[in-house]
């Protein structure tokens, strides 16, 4: 189908692709994988000739079509269902010809093609499309541009899923879906019946909907078997054989080299010698995968530890016109170390609960209290219009702590995840994901005991969204989480809430029954059981309770370990003081008591050091232990 031949690009002097080269089979669902700014959005503009490759080429099947979702938003007062109807090309102008045609011949002709196409089934489908994406019947009838950007991009989406193109190209198509959205549209690609290339950072729609996965890396195209964890998996085991070839060359070449400086200047080796040089300037380096480690997110503990609940709700109802509340009669606590995911379709309350405990918004009725001193972080992607576009992080940071020395406002912002070479670039020429970095970091600033985040993910890569369920966990406060990324969800949350009908109520299951219930309907999370069959094991709230109480018995255990890691610290910098004071050798004539102590002071401190290790070794062992347990 596709066909990538020796292909190389550069822009601005930077390399994007360098002979890459990968071919697409008919059919193949592919997910196309790299870290953020690589060159994938590039290589798709490259197969429909949007650019032109400087070397190489691109090949495709004569007729084929190509589909890609519309840059623009379309705001026209065509109603949404019009609008996708006509993104069939054929039948919309079978449709039109069939208006005036006057042969029989040609009626007849036209009617056939329209039958083969399936033509009067087609309203169904677009409706079909367009109610997985979000938009009930009503919706469908109004116009495009009744409807804000976000949801414009999905009727967008919508019409060139509907156009059936011979190859579908999706860039980041879940960025403007929610996660019922993402389900529906894992559901759809996995039974498409042509060839998709899918750029995306949703592990869990990696892994479900695509049979292989291309992967762009310093300029290459690679292909893998599988989803995304397969990919993950084959990848690494390649890394360990490529370090484990790397070394051995490294020794073979210590070894040759070992000779010719021993024997280059005795006339009886220097044949020898000769020969060893020839070998060394042939031998080629082998070529590492590249290391792409990622700079961890680090959001600062609470401030203060305060009582439970930090939040609780008694018969509240909120909204954004008098007597017409969103959600009503909601009953919710919130203690200090909750995981809670929210569920929901968009526009079904979920970012209005989260502006309500945030406190964005005022309950209309009821009750609701919040502990003293609260401190809480919110994070919405909207709220990256608010950073300062002249300004850079060091900038923002620097209003925060007007006090604070050059030198500490700098260290603060590399604690967030900005390398010395970004602290001064202003905020509009970073990427999306240093946006939402620089986000996190000045909505966490203060040290809060809640951290509510709407939809964090979306300018991420995946090993970046990883980094952040790793920051999420390590995290001692609470945390509300509204996403389309069901990994993070899994991942990050013991505690589900369903927002829907104008209320608030707990979900008793997993995402997997979750998934079931939003592609096969309400009936979908029992469908498995026999009618009178016991359901096996724990139930879904027994096993976040367990991970709840865990996640409690582990608390003192990593504060023990996070001592023994300050503690560490602290003798280290000391027994480097003493090193330094010690390295003086006037010392030890000018005051040899002195010098005396300040050895006795340094093997006391070496002491420590040691005992202090063999504890935390020990501590981190247990810890281990305990979670790999659970």
């Amino acid at each position: 189908m596709l066909h990538v031949n020796e292909v190389t690009y550069r822009i601005a002097g930077r390399t994007l692709l360098e002979g890459a080269s990968i071919a697409l089979p008919d059919g193949v669902k592919a997910g196309f994988v790299g870290r953020n700014g690589a060159g994938k959005t590039t290589l798709f503009k490259l197969v429909t000739g949007d650019i032109a490759p400087e070397s190489g080429s691109i090949g495709l099947p004569r007729g084929v079509r190509i589909g890609q979702v519309a840059q623009e938003a379309p705001g026209t007062e065509q109603s949404l269902i019009d609008f996708v109807l006509a993104a069939d090309l054929e039948r919309a102008a079978l449709l039109a010809e069939a208006e005036h045609a006057t042969d029989p011949h040609r009626i007849a002709e036209i009617q056939i093609r329209l039958a083969d196409i399936g033509a009067h089934a087609a309203e169904a489908r677009a409706g079909t499309i367009l109610s997985g994406l979000g938009f009930d019947s009503a919706a469908q009838q109004r116009p495009c541009s009744a409807f804000s950007g976000g949801w414009r991009m999905r009727v967008a989406l919508a019409a060139v899923l509907f156009s059936e193109p011979d190859l579908l190209l999706l860039d980041e198509p879940t960025n403007y879906l929610d996660l019922e959205g993402t389900m529906w549209l894992e559901n759809y690609v996995a039974r498409y019946p042509h060839t998709v290339f899918l750029i995306s950072h949703d592990r869990d729609l990696l892994n479900r909907a695509v049979d292989m996965i291309v992967h762009l890396d310093a300029g290459k195209l690679v292909a893998y078997r599988g989803g995304y964890d397969s990919f993950d998996r084959q990848r690494r085991e390649k890394q360990a054989l490529l370090q484990k070839q790397v070394k051995k060359q490294e020794e073979q070449r210590k070894h040759l080299q070992a000779f010719v400086d021993r024997f280059k200047a005795k006339a009886s080796k220097a044949r020898q010698a000769q020969s060893r040089m020839k070998a060394l300037e042939k031998m080629q380096p082998i070529a590492t995968l590249m290391n792409e480690d990622v700079t961890p997110f680090s959001f600062p503990p609470p401030a203060r530890i305060l009582a439970p609940p930090i939040i609780a709700l008694d018969d509240v109802s909120v909204g954004y016109e008098a007597g017409k509340p969103i959600l009503k009669r909601l009953d919710l606590r919130i203690d200090t170390e909750d995981r809670i995911g929210l569920l929901g379709a968009n526009g079904n309350g979920k970012s209005t609960l989260a502006k309500l405990l945030a406190g964005r918004m005022p309950a209309m009725s009821g009750t609701m209290r919040r502990a003293d001193r609260l401190e809480i972080a919110f994070f919405a992607q909207h709220q990256l219009d608010d950073l300062r576009p002249a300004d850079s992080a060091v900038q923002h940071i620097r209003t925060l702590m007007p006090e604070a020395t050059e030198t500490q406002v700098r260290a603060r912002v590399g604690g967030m995840g900005f390398p010395t070479a970004k602290m001064d670039t202003p905020a509009r020429e970073l990427s999306g994901g240093e946006r939402a970095r620089l986000l996190l970091g000045l909505a966490t600033f203060r040290g809060a005991n809640l951290l509510i985040l709407d939809e964090p993910t979306n300018h991420l890569d995946i090993d970046s969204r990883e980094a952040l369920v790793q920051a999420l966990n390590d995290y001692p406060g609470a945390v509300i989480l509204i996403s389309h990324d069901r990994h993070l969800i899994e991942a990050s949350v013991d505690r589900l809430l369903l927002v829907g009908n104008g209320g608030v109520a707990p979900f008793d299951g997993d995402m997997d029954d979750y998934r079931r219930l939003i592609v096969q309907g309400p009936d979908a999370s029992n469908g498995d059981r026999k009618d009178g069959e016991a359901e096996k094991g724990p139930s879904a709230q027994e096993r976040r309770k367990e991970s709840a109480q865990r996640r409690a018995e582990l608390a003192p255990l990593r504060k023990k370990i996070k001592d023994a890691e300050s503690l560490m610290e602290k003798l280290q910098k000391e027994i480097q003081k003493l090193d330094s004071a010690l390295a003086d050798t006037a010392l030890y004539t000018r005051d040899p008591a002195k010098a005396t102590s300040l050895a006795k002071d340094r093997a006391d401190a070496a002491r420590r050091l040691a005992a202090c290790e063999e504890s935390w070794l020990e501590l981190s062992a247990d810890f281990e232990a305990a979670a790999s347990d659970a």
